[in-house]
């Protein structure tokens, strides 16, 4: 609600062997610098613009998504970061792999304990032939192999003295209260206080604590993007009220907030400066902290933006927080007590550890500690009293901390999935990005449990952690399980992990994996189970090959099939109703939708989830209980206005997605419509029938003539140069002093208003300058571009084709009378030249013979975003930032432009870990059929520990409604709901009749998919009444045979109530079974 290139890419630094060995120790503790790397290909195309140091240069193709979520500062602190992971459980490996694959400088890892089989329920770097070892030494290899710019090491020692190598540690261990204690103090000795997080996932019960000293500083709280408001007014007072466009965003200023202005005139005093909001007074106005009755009156212009100042916050030690722990941040509204329940279960759990040897309670030991809790709550009441601020209960609730200790050997992947996402995403926060807990997280996904989870008792198997909390006769419910998983991404990767350590699909059961893109390097961020040996390979095949290495016993098949109609006799309804259960884990709402309507038509439950940066979601879609996916969208993207796009840019991305379209006309779009012309004798009246807009035609057959008279007299690279150099003056020097012609700095419009104000720019036109990089730029980009087209080498050397721009001439342009030029996008004025229709004649009739031209055909570009040779994102920079330019725009670097042009959906393995977690919980749900008030929607956004489950929404119901003369028939029916018509291939007569006896509704008309297969209103659909319906779809629609599984139709049918034709009925779709 998310090519084969000419040569290798460049924003690549070659990787080195792992200076560490499989063990160290911890004295002494010494961080090292980061691995060298060689410098770019081109000097201007700097890995990292912000941190010029050898030291810490960020491989751009690798953290490409990631970059989008942290930016480039927040990325170069995090190679300076070293990490210690404390405890290699299933938490602590979640955690050490979501740190490596973000790339801090190290990540230690240190765990004494050995290896055991019970450990490989959720820790998925312990195999079998590494049981005995310990499982930091066991696991650290594999580790290390998720980044080659991490230095990750299993380290051994007392953990206490080696605190100070460190900038964070991360307890995932369970560890007593004294220790911990102890770690938390000596972390806060340093200077400056070493980041302390301390996590525990307890069966179905989880806790994090975070203490990040006494004085930490926010610098970006949330991480969005600053909206920017266009001003309108700013009026004389003190307070000044300021107005901005009302067809602009609506504000989103809070009190105590701080804007910046500029570009505002009259008030010179208010530009440049942080200024407080005071408080909103209407959707586009507020009022600031300043007194403009002395500092001049409003005039024009103005820009605005929210600043995000550094905020520093104070987090307490641990021993002060265990009894004054401050508001927990709530996950679930319908729990809001057990928060405050788990934090005295949770310090119960550490002081009795403290008291048995480090020993967890059993099973046995559950009524002696729920004894030992209570007594600790009454003596904390008791020491309490007259004090405020200290966290007692006034009541212990038995039955939460009964599930805690219960279950609290346990260790379940999905709740180390979720709790590793959230941890690792703390631990990222040390960079200041982002607000850190405060400084308590308790969540428990209770629910899930068995309501009689029988014998619990350990097997001796992999699964036996599991089986702690849920039972031996649902670990083989697991196994029997069959999953479909459609996407081997980021979110399938995570799927395919958890799913393996949960033992799904390991008995009678089985998962069918289906992606059919290829791994590229930028995948390798978030799509752990992937390496560098594997860029080039179909997701599918790689990623059940790394989870059968993870699990050998589950039963997995990669397909490379796209899920869509035209897969539909692969996908047909025997596939889908041999599934249990249907796990989403796409990119894109097109495909979603469509697995969602299958997942409807044939009644299987679905698991949805998306990410988008440090945001994620999850739905649950259960037949028959709850809405589908589809049953809600979001708004649609809010588009450009034409107008301002082509002539009155006021933000860089309505540059950015000019050049887009620049770029798609010229080298894609003309391209192909060259060849549309060499291949069709009929290409020009067609094209001329397609559009119709004269001013557009002329282009194109400008476009034509120009390629197909140059390529006649044989097209050199010198002559791309020469394009490149004339398109630079028409795009950024023509174009404005055309508009200016037609609108001049001091045009005002018939009501007196300035033409050029609010949000209209005046430009400037640019003047070309060989010396100037930005312009060598577009040159370079384009002439090489150019040349692709046309099937030319390119040439990389900027000195030789500096040296042929200086041979290029460029005609001085006047601007021309009858020049017609939209002023704002309600203008119904035709754009265009006088002499268009003379000059398209005339063009059409000119173009040259293809006869003369056999053979050769233009390469159109496919635009490619993550192929850094290509030259496509190097053209689209340089000219959004020229026209940017022209604009007086702030430019934008290229990683910006690449997101924007690119459409990139910002990614960190962080969200995708947690939410992932959160699916498969509810997984659990489907398996032990809960009822629907069990299940949870969930939406979480890391960045603010936004945390918010919900019951999922029921189908809407359909009902008839006397007083707006509609009837629903079924009555009640919902979008799970189908009329089957099971009677053999039928005429449509028979069909009609049917209706008309089976459900008393006349038939008006009948539709499968966008045909038209009966009209009652059309003469033609007539003679067809006594024709076989599947006859008809086969010959007439699909011009082919049925495939041999298919045996019905999906019908869309309109009725009418016989008695009264006026009354609108509505019914569900109608599965037509014909044989």
């Amino acid at each position: 609600r998310a090519c084969t290139p000419p040569l290798p890419a460049r924003h690549y630094l070659a990787g080195s062997s792992n200076p560490f060995p499989t063990a160290v120790s911890l004295r002494p503790a010494k961080i090292l610098a980061a691995t060298e790397s060689p410098q770019p290909l081109l000097k201007r195309r700097k890995i990292m613009e912000e941190d010029t140091s050898h030291e810490h240069k960020i491989d751009l193709d690798l953290y490409s998504r990631q970059l989008y979520v942290l930016d480039m500062e927040t990325m170069v602190s995090l190679t300076k970061l070293d990490v210690l992971v404390y405890g290699l459980n299933g938490l602590g490996t979640e955690i050490a792999k979501n740190l490596i694959l973000a790339g801090p400088r190290s990540v230690h890892v240190y765990d004494e304990a050995p290896a055991k089989i019970e450990d490989m329920s959720a820790q998925f770097y312990i195999s079998k032939d590494v049981l005995g070892k310990k499982r930091s030494e066991a696991s650290v290899n594999k580790l290390r192999e998720l980044n080659p710019y991490v230095k990750v090491a299993a380290v051994s020692g007392n953990v206490i003295d080696a605190i100070p190598a460190y900038q964070a540690i991360v307890v995932a261990e369970s560890i007593g209260l004294e220790e911990a204690l102890k770690m938390n103090n000596v972390c806060r000795e340093q200077k400056p206080p070493v980041k302390f997080v301390m996590a525990q996932a307890r069966g179905l019960a989880a806790q994090v604590f975070v203490d990040f000293g006494d004085a930490f500083t926010i610098r970006d709280p949330d991480g969005e993007e600053s909206t920017q408001y266009i001003v309108s007014n700013v009026t004389s007072g003190n307070p000044a009220t300021v107005a901005v466009l009302d067809d602009g965003p609506r504000i989103e200023f809070v009190e105590g907030d701080f804007v910046k202005f500029d570009e505002v005139e009259g008030i010179n005093d208010i530009n440049g400066r942080l200024i407080q909001v005071k408080k909103n007074t209407g959707p586009h106005t507020f009022q600031i902290d300043f007194d403009s009755t002395a500092a001049g009156t409003y005039v024009t212009g103005g820009l605005l933006s929210k600043q995000k100042c550094p905020k520093q916050v104070s987090f307490k030690p641990l021993k002060d927080a265990l009894r004054a722990p401050g508001e927990f941040v709530i996950t679930d509204f319908a729990k809001m007590e057990t928060p405050g329940q788990l934090h005295l279960g949770f310090w119960a759990l550490a002081k009795w550890q403290d008291e048995h040897g480090g020993s967890l309670p059993s099973v046995a030991d559950v009524k002696d500690f729920l004894s030992f809790a209570t007594a600790l709550n009454d003596a904390e009441k008791a020491a309490a009293e007259g004090k405020t601020g200290v966290h007692v209960l006034d009541k212990v609730d038995a039955a939460v901390l009964e599930k805690l200790a219960r279950h609290a050997r346990g260790e379940v992947n999905p709740m180390c999935a979720f709790l590793g996402g959230v941890v690792a995403q703390e631990v990222l926060k040390c960079t200041g990005k982002f607000t850190p807990l405060n400084q308590w997280l308790y969540f428990d996904a209770f629910e899930c449990l068995p309501e009689h989870p029988g014998n619990l008792a350990p097997t001796g198997s992999r699964y036996d952690n599991q089986i702690a909390v849920f039972g031996q006769d649902f670990q083989k419910q697991l196994g029997d399980m069959r999953v479909f998983i459609i996407g081997a991404g980021a979110l399938g990767c995570e799927f395919l992990k958890n799913f393996a350590m949960m033992g799904v699909g390991t008995g009678n059961g089985s998962i069918i994996v289906t992606d059919m893109d290829n791994i590229e390097k930028s995948n390798l961020n978030r799509q752990f189970l992937f390496r560098d040996k594997d860029i080039g390979s179909m997701k599918s095949t790689a990623a059940v090959a790394a989870a059968n290495v993870m699990n050998d016993e589950m039963k997995l098949t990669a397909l490379t099939d796209p899920v869509g109609n035209e897969t539909e006799d692969k996908f047909d309804e025997h596939f889908w109703t041999n599934v249990d259960v249907v796990v989403n884990a796409l990119d894109n709402i097109k495909a979603r939708l469509y697995v969602d309507g299958r997942c409807v038509l044939f009644k299987r439950p679905l698991l949805e989830s998306g990410t988008l940066g440090t945001k994620a979601n999850t739905q649950v879609v259960l037949p028959h209980k709850t809405e589908s996916y589809g049953s809600s969208a979001d708004p649609p993207e809010k588009s450009i206005p034409v107008c301002t796009l082509k002539h009155f840019p006021h933000a860089i991305e309505h540059t950015i997605e000019w050049a887009r379209d620049v770029f798609g006309g010229l080298f894609t779009n003309l391209p192909e419509d060259v060849n549309r012309y060499l291949d069709e004798a009929d290409y020009v009246e067609n094209m001329m029938k397609a559009n119709q807009q004269v001013a557009s035609q002329r282009q194109l057959l400008e476009g034509i003539h120009s390629i197909l008279r140059q390529q006649q007299k044989g097209y050199t690279f010198q002559d791309c140069v020469q394009w490149a150099r004339e398109e630079f003056e028409d795009m950024f020097v023509n174009r404005q002093k055309q508009l200016l012609f037609n609108f001049p700095l001091d045009h005002v419009d018939r009501n007196g208003v300035k033409f050029w104000s609010g949000p209209k720019r005046a430009p400037t036109p640019a003047l070309f300058q060989d010396t100037n990089d930005l312009h060598m730029d577009f040159i370079v980009s384009a002439a090489n571009l150019r040349a692709s087209v046309f099937g030319l080498d390119v040439v990389r050397d900027v000195e030789a084709i500096r040296a042929m721009v200086k041979k290029t001439k460029v005609e001085v342009f006047t601007p021309k009378q009858g020049v017609k030029i939209k002023a704002h996008e309600k203008d119904e004025t035709q754009e265009g030249g006088h002499d268009d229709d003379e000059v398209v004649e005339r063009l059409s009739k000119s173009l040259p013979d293809r006869s003369l031209l056999k053979g050769w055909r233009m390469i159109p570009a496919s635009f490619e975003k993550d192929d850094d040779s290509n030259f496509h994102i190097d053209f689209i920079t340089a000219a959004s930032n020229l026209r940017a330019m022209n604009y007086s725009i702030k430019p934008a670097d290229r990683q910006q432009t690449k997101r924007i042009a690119g459409k990139i959906i910002p990614a960190i393995a962080t969200t995708t870990a947690m939410i992932t977690g959160l699916v498969c919980l509810e997984f659990y749900k489907i398996v032990l059929k809960k009822e629907m008030e069990q299940f949870k929607n969930s939406f979480v956004n890391l960045a603010i520990n936004h945390f918010v489950c919900s019951e999922p929404m029921p189908p809407a119901k359909n009902k008839s409604n006397p007083a707006q003369n509609k009837k629903a028939y079924p009555e009640g029916f919902t979008l799970w709901d189908l009329l089957v018509v099971d009677k053999g291939d039928m005429t449509f007569d028979e069909f009609l009749k049917h209706f008309e006896e089976e459900h008393k509704l006349t038939v008006v008309s009948m539709a499968c998919g966008v045909a038209l297969l009966y009209n009652s209103f059309l003469p033609a659909c007539q003679k067809r009444r006594n024709c076989k319906i599947a006859e008809y779809v086969k010959e007439h629609v699909l011009k082919a045979e049925f495939p041999p599984k298919q045996n019905y139709l999906e019908l869309s049918v309109l009725v009418e109530d016989p008695e009264d034709d006026m009354l609108e009925v509505e019914i569900p779709p109608v599965k037509y079974m014909f044989r």
